[in-house]
């Protein structure tokens, strides 16, 4: 616990926060063919493979999750609700 006398001095450091879906942050230039900051709440994308995966240690079940290539180029995994 830092003193009153050195958060005088240097005060708290305001951490960044991180993104949740970094993915959806990011553009694409198609004329410049060039990935620019964008950020969109959704993004278009075509379902590349679909698939079953088990989550990690605690829990057990079978997730039905797609790979999917994003309009931007960046390729995600992305989970398929109430399947």
């Amino acid at each position: 616990m830092p003193t009153f006398n050195q958060l005088v001095r240097k005060g708290r450091e305001v951490s960044e926060k991180k993104a949740k879906a970094p993915a959806l942050l990011k553009g694409w230039n198609s004329k410049k063919r060039v990935a620019i900051n964008q950020n969109s709440p959704q993004k278009r994308g075509v379902c590349t493979a679909v698939k079953t995966a088990t989550p990690k240690k605690p829990n057990s079940a079978l997730r039905k999750i797609a790979r999917v290539r994003l309009s931007n180029g960046i390729e995600v995994s992305s989970y398929i609700p109430g399947v």
